[in-house]
Parts: structure tokens; C-alpha cells; sequence
């Protein structure tokens, strides 16, 4: 009898020790494009969120590239095959949406971050920078250093991915002045190195150039390097979008005038956390703003852009 109730007391015990979220964990997937501090940056959040929450379970993952469409299909078919409840994902291209869809069909829950997939039905929310206004923010200062017949040279994203052309249009409505020329724009895919490169032909093809706006953190320090190698006797006014990869540094050393801050921490939270509401049952908006703002060298030190 007395090892009887020694047994059970300890078997008591060891049911109380056992957390009481341990069989209801809640098994996610979190997925980002590419390896740039940005994106670093979200799944640390993530990290620290699921640390605080310790009835959340996650796996992550990341592709290789801005175009690594291949490398994120691969990776939500095999956090399905983990047995994840929901996804969280910053799509790289709107092609992934037949893989998601597949994931879907297996019951599992998905948020997109950072961008939307165009036309696609089947997400339980949209974690996101609202592009399009953050973009004016760029085109209004804008707006303010620039004159009438001052060309403007445009580094765009990966065209066809909403969330970057969204930069790129919002910009243009900020700046609402025809007079300004488009000098020329091309495609960067996000990089610092096609930055360099892009920048180098607007510059050799309109040496009076006013100013290079980049639609992404990346290419915007290149566009900075550009500028300073081209030596071109006056200014080039630089203003970029993500305050990220070598932009802090640009603006510290003078090179960059503005840039447009995203909140990729809190995008990843809000991420997370539509996400487990969702697997959870519970009411989700369709649409959450992480938000954004204009950092300038004066407010660069700001913590909020930390």
C-alpha cells in the first residue's frame, strides 16, 4: 500500500511538472525569402514571440534568393510533410500560391508577410507594410528637393511582385509632379550587386542626374557606391526603401538622404500571432498594417528605427 501511494503521488507530481500546453502545442512553419538583415530580422522576432510562448512550436526556413522560387516550394512541402498547422510566409513570387494551395487542402492555416500573391484566395491574412502609402512617404520627400525638368533614376525591385511595384507606383503618386523626368529605371531583384550595376548605367546615360530612388534596402547601397565611384560634381540625391543592408551606413557617411523604414519585427509578431489565432479558430483580421516611416538623417538614431 505504501508503494502503491508512493507510486501515485508521484505520478501526481509528474503530471503537475508537465506543462499543461504540452499536448496542444501549436506546430507552425515560418518561411522568408532571403538571406539580407531584413528578413533576419523577422525570424528573429519570430524566435524571440514563440520564446514567449510556450504552447507554440516552430519551424523555419529561408530561400537563398529573391528568386529562389523552387528553394520555398521545397520548403512548405516539407514543413507540410512536419506536421505544421499553419504557415507564415513572405512569398517570393506568386507562383508558390499551388504549393500553399496543396497546404491549404491538407488543413493547414496561412498567413502571408511582407506581400500579398495577387488574386489568391486562399490566406487567412496579410501580415504587411501597406507598400503603396509607404511608398508616397519616399515621393512626397521627394517632392520637396526636387524641381521641375530634374531627372530621376528609378532601381526597382523584382517587377511583377506586387509588394515592389507597389513602392515604385506609391513613390510616383508622392512625388505627383509630371514635370520631373524619368530618366530610366531597371530591375535590381533586390540585390546590392545589379543596384551597383543599374546605378552605374543611369548615371554614364544622364550624367545630370538629380536623384536614384530604390524600391529595396539592398540596391540602394549599391546605388550609394555607384554614385560615389561615378564622381560626378554635384549631388545625387539618394533615397532608398527599407532602411536595411548598408543603407544606416550610407546615410551615416552622407551618401543617402532619406529612406523608408518598415517595422519587420512587428510584421513577423502580427505574423505569428494571426497565425496561431487562426489554427486556434479565432477571429482574424484579413488585412494587418505593421506600418512604416520616413527615416532622414536626423532621425536616423530615433529608437523606433532601430
Amino acid at each position: 500500500m505504501k508503494l502503491q501511494s508512493l507510486l501515485g503521488g508521484l505520478a501526481l507530481a509528474a503530471a503537475i511538472a508537465v506543462p499543461a500546453f504540452a499536448d496542444d502545442a501549436v506546430k507552425i512553419g515560418f518561411i522568408t525569402k532571403f538571406p539580407v538583415p531584413y528578413f533576419a530580422t523577422m525570424e528573429n522576432a519570430a524566435k524571440a514571440y514563440v520564446a514567449a510562448h510556450p504552447g507554440i512550436e516552430a519551424v523555419y526556413g529561408q530561400g537563398t534568393s529573391a528568386t529562389d522560387i523552387d528553394g520555398q516550394i521545397a520548403l512548405i512541402e516539407s514543413m507540410v510533410s512536419q506536421g505544421v498547422k499553419g504557415i507564415a510566409i513572405t512569398p517570393v513570387d506568386p507562383s508558390v500560391s499551388k504549393a500553399l494551395d496543396k497546404a491549404v487542402a491538407a488543413g493547414v492555416k496561412v498567413v502571408l508577410m511582407d506581400n500579398s500573391i495577387p488574386d489568391w484566395k486562399n490566406a487567412t491574412s496579410l501580415a504587411t507594410t501597406n507598400n503603396l502609402e509607404a511608398g508616397k512617404l519616399a515621393g512626397q520627400y521627394l517632392k520637396t528637393v526636387l524641381k521641375d525638368g530634374d531627372k530621376l533614376g528609378i532601381l526597382e525591385g523584382v517587377p511583377g511582385v506586387p509588394a515592389l511595384d507597389d513602392r515604385v507606383n506609391g513613390m510616383l503618386a508622392g512625388l505627383d509632379n509630371p514635370k520631373v523626368v524619368i530618366a530610366g529605371k531597371g530591375a535590381t531583384n533586390c540585390t546590392e550587386e545589379l543596384g551597383i550595376n543599374v546605378a552605374q548605367d543611369l548615371l554614364t546615360a544622364n550624367p545630370d542626374i538629380a536623384a536614384i530612388y530604390s524600391a529595396c534596402g539592398p540596391p540602394a547601397a549599391g546605388a550609394a557606391q555607384a554614385i560615389k565611384n561615378a564622381n560626378v560634381g554635384h549631388k545625387v540625391i539618394l533615397v532608398g526603401f527599407d532602411w536595411c543592408c548598408g543603407e544606416p551606413e550610407a546615410m551615416h557617411a552622407g551618401q543617402e538622404d532619406a529612406s523608408v523604414a518598415q517595422f519587420p519585427a512587428k510584421m513577423a509578431e502580427l505574423g505569428v500571432e494571426a497565425l496561431v489565432k487562426a489554427i486556434k479558430g479565432e477571429k482574424v483580421e484579413s488585412l494587418i498594417d505593421s506600418g512604416a516611416g520616413l527615416v532622414t538623417p536626423d532621425k536616423m538614431d530615433d529608437p523606433m528605427f532601430k
